[in-house]
């Protein structure tokens, strides 16, 4: 199962994927700066208008984030500024205390960003839910919102 921890403008969006035991993989590739991305993935207005529902987002380490009208729950472990964002993130219907890990990294390429996603810690017969989930709830809004 996952992780408990308890109480505590894009380029074609050309994503790899690839199997990495029990986790998620992407390398997408965006015509943006990083501060562009790592805002709007922590700036709870942003995030709405990018994917179209309601989300609560505290920006800092250790705060509480509710994405998808509280689909999606979870808390920021570690934020550095335009470069990383590692969060423990759970869909709400997972048991309560088991969450899974989330890593964005971002690198200036060009006038551009490389991004690095990783998600893993979580149970085996959801991945590919949780994989198309990341495409068409994250990865092709952000897109589209920065190319707006």
């Amino acid at each position: 199962m996952g992780l408990a921890l308890g109480a505590f403008g894009c380029a074609a969006a050309q994503a790899q994927t690839k199997p990495q035991g029990i986790s998620i993989h992407h390398e997408l590739d965006y015509k943006v700066a990083p501060a562009s991305i790592y805002k709007v993935f922590l700036d709870a207005k942003q995030f709405a208008a990018c994917t179209g529902s309601p989300a609560s987002i505290e920006p800092s380490p250790g705060a509480t984030f509710k994405l998808f009208d509280g689909l999606i729950e979870g808390r920021n472990i570690e934020l550095l500024p335009d470069r990383r964002i590692v969060q423990a993130w759970r869909p709400a219907s997972w048991p309560a205390g088991i969450y899974s890990i989330v890593k964005f990294e971002f690198a200036a390429r060009g006038a551009g960003t490389h991004t690095v996603f990783d998600h893993t810690g979580f149970p085996e017969d959801e991945r590919q839910s949780l994989d198309e989930g990341w495409t068409s709830h994250y990865f092709e809004p952000l897109h589209k919102y920065l190319n707006a």
